[in-house]
């Protein structure tokens, strides 16, 4: 099989200078912009925007809709693509679904999960819906649950709060007094 390289080039563009794409067919709930602000926030850019150069030299975005209206004044990164018109509308369509076809392998999802921190809310909820969508048995190979698991005994104890004030309270005498504890929110 041939691949082309169909990309022209990396640019530096003021994200309002962008034109949306007038089939983008996506939109982005509150939680989702949210999400990204806050990785945006913790990050920055570390992916770029993808668009096209139309006749008149200016950029038709394909993918990036939600992080240029997010960031407006910002230069942002940006794959310049020579596609036409039936292919921008094709990547458009496709760009976002072929990636949500991706499955988790679980057990190196929650080995990722244990060293990744956010002072976020909003990406925190994403992160624990990323978690607990996969099954820890979720793996390339086979997709079937381990026969055995070996589990090391442990004692806990679970202390329903009242709000997130009173569990950061508790967590904080606990922690001090030498108690080894994890934070949960269901």
């Amino acid at each position: 099989m041939i691949v082309r390289d169909r990309i022209k080039g990396l640019r530096r563009v003021k994200a309002s200078r962008l034109r949306p794409h007038p089939k983008n067919w996506r939109t982005h709930p509150v939680a989702q912009q949210d999400a990204v602000r806050g990785l945006l926030a913790e990050i920055g850019y570390a992916d770029a925007l993808l668009a096209r150069e139309l006749d008149d030299g200016s950029l038709e975005l394909i993918d990036g809709h939600l992080r240029a209206e997010i960031t407006p004044d910002a230069e942002v990164p940006v794959l310049v693509v020579d596609l036409d018109d039936r292919e921008a509308a094709k990547l458009l369509a496709l760009h976002d679904p072929l990636a949500d076809l991706a499955e988790p392998n679980g057990r190196l999802l929650a080995d990722l999960m244990e060293h990744v921190e956010t002072e976020s809310e909003a990406v925190q909820a994403v992160l624990d819906q990323v978690l607990s969508s996969a099954k820890p048995w979720d793996t390339e190979s086979d997709g079937e649950p381990p026969s055995e698991v070996d589990i090391p005994e442990s004692y806990q104890v679970v202390v329903e709060c009242e709000d997130e004030a009173e569990q950061k309270t508790l967590y904080e005498r606990f922690t001090s007094e030498g108690l080894a504890c994890r934070l949960l929110t269901l």
